[in-house]
């Protein structure tokens, strides 16, 4: 009897196991429309869903790059079993303490390769942005965006992803040199952005978007991001267009072989492993605390001359064989106020009129530093310090997204839409914002992601005006990414720069003359100086 009634058992355990067998594809299938559970090529996971659509969150696209991965390129997350939990952000990867909201202290996780998927409801194959996050390449994370309205919004699946940073994600040496397959160390952080979309390519579809319609975009670092990836070789075929927001800082250029080897040499004496017998394992056995320590004072980013970016971005996009997809890249008009700021009133030393030309010499150098002198005299200013922001901001922002705009024009066979934002109203974004009541900030750096998004998940203190700007942009940026000339209902096409050249879309509320096509930006940034 005890045998009978142990084969029952055993055939109900079955049964069930074959009903839950069942039932779980059904529910992949729901999952493409509006289910929480998604089977992702690694395994299960369990999303929420919101007033805006369901969210994904902290779900791993690459093994935890500690141990031997640490500076080796990723390796695709390994599967699990069962349903994963996708409702909180992951780790932020290793970074510094910050002014922004959540950043207040650093992390040493490097646990941290993880991305997140925000779905909206309903059927259909939607168009997928891929957002690469900012901070110089040494800060910041998928989470500093919550784009769930967006994405409803504008009927687009949105990604976020984290990637390696700093000393983690760039660090250059012989050593490593020597286990990369094409000889060049330095691009670990790019190389998860791209591992990241090989997985946005494999599951994508599972979360109701269309992998062969992907957009990747990104502000700042991310801009900087998408327009090295617009480079590279082993990026194509994993994104149809590209966005890139206040990027083209310094023409996307990289740093050489040569250079980033020697800076890693550099880094490893620092950390006191430059008489190890095996520098790469001593470096490997530090504590990311004494790693995060040591790279401040270092140039961290990309490298030429391997397999991943053979040739400088600005080269290969001119050539017309890199990249070759439309591009939607501007700036703001006042970029260089929040550098300033951070440099003279942020640190309670605002900058005098007697100090002015000294500190234009000390960024530009002597000759050009007399130049710009000329060409931004204090007279035109309401302070020292707003001078020296708009010299900074036109050399550093402003007129490379023109040059920009020029190169991958002149390649000539993909649309290039260019704006800029121009709302000098708008409210400093989250992280600065008590700043902002006793200064000037203008439309500066970053101060366009809150009219997009939720910066750091944070509704931002927008006018009736500023509403209506925010949400022209959204159907800019949503009309491209679903594969038009970007437009706004009632609002001018944002010009393609092959056949307007020097004329972008100025992004302004009404009141001060409404977005329009402007053809003055160029002489505005004094251009013919810093080009």
């Amino acid at each position: 009897m005890r045998t009978s009634r142990i084969r029952g058992a055993a055939a109900a355990v079955a049964a069930l196991a074959a009903l839950l067998a069942a039932a779980l594809p059904a529910q992949a299938t729901a999952a493409h429309h509006d289910s929480t559970l998604v089977r992702t090529q690694d395994g299960w996971v369990r999303g929420q869903s919101t007033a805006e659509g369901r969210q994904f969150l902290g779900i791993p696209y690459a093994q935890p790059p500690v141990g031997e991965l640490r500076w080796a390129e990723p390796r695709p997350a390994k599967s699990w079993q069962g349903v994963r939990k996708a409702t909180d952000f992951s780790n932020r990867c290793v970074q510094s303490a910050s002014w922004d909201p959540g950043y207040q202290d650093p992390t040493y996780t490097e646990d941290c390769l993880d991305l997140n998927v925000y779905a909206p409801g309903g059927s259909g194959d939607r168009p997928v942005m891929v957002w690469l996050h900012g901070g110089g390449l040494t800060a910041g994370a998928g989470s500093d965006i919550v784009p769930d309205t967006f994405a409803r919004q504008t009927g687009t699946v949105v990604v976020s992803v984290n990637y390696r940073l700093g000393a983690m994600g760039f660090l250059a040496s012989a050593g490593l040199d020597h286990e990369a397959k094409d000889g060049v160390s330095g691009n670990f952080g790019m190389q998860d952005q791209q591992l990241a979309l090989r997985w946005v390519r494999a599951n994508i579809g599972r979360f109701g978007g269309d992998a062969h319609r992907v957009t990747i975009a990104g502000e700042s670092a991310g801009g900087r991001s998408v327009c090295t990836q617009l480079a590279s070789p082993t990026a194509r075929g994993l994104f149809r267009a590209g966005i890139i927001e206040s990027g083209a800082y310094g023409d996307c250029a990289a740093r050489t072989q040569q250079t980033a080897v020697a800076a890693g040499a550099a880094f490893a004496a620092k950390l006191g492993c430059d008489t190890a017998q095996d520098t790469v394992a001593c470096l490997r056995r530090k504590p990311a605390q004494d790693v995060l320590a040591a790279q401040s004072g270092f140039d961290w980013g990309p490298v030429t001359g391997g397999a991943f970016l053979p040739q400088q971005p600005a080269a290969a996009l001119a050539s017309g064989r890199a990249g070759n997809v439309p591009v939607l890249n501007g700036a703001n008009k006042d970029e260089g106020r929040l550098f300033a700021y951070g440099s003279y009133d942020g640190q309670g030393k605002p900058l005098t009129a007697a100090a002015y030309p000294d500190a234009l010499k000390s960024a530009f150098g002597p000759t050009t530093g007399a130049k710009a002198l000329a060409r931004y005299p204090l007279s035109a200013y309401p302070s020292p310090t707003l001078a020296y922001a708009a010299a900074v901001g036109d050399q550093l922002m402003a007129c490379p997204a023109l040059r920009l705009d020029r190169t991958l024009a002149g390649a000539g066979r993909a649309p290039v839409y260019a704006y800029e934002f121009a709302d000098r109203t708008s409210p400093p974004f989250a992280s600065i914002r008590e700043a902002g009541k006793t200064f000037d900030f203008g439309a500066t750096h970053v101060n366009e992601v809150q009219y997009l998004f939720k910066h750091f998940g944070l509704e931002t203190p927008l006018n009736a005006e500023q509403r209506a700007l925010s949400r022209q942009m959204v159907q800019y940026w949503g009309s491209f990414v679903h594969g038009s000339a970007p437009r706004a209902a009632g609002q001018p096409a944002m010009p393609d720069q092959r056949s307007h050249p020097g004329r972008p879309l100025s992004l302004r509320t009404a009141s001060a003359g409404g977005t329009t096509v402007s053809s003055t930006v160029g002489a505005e940034h004094g251009c013919s100086l810093w080009d």
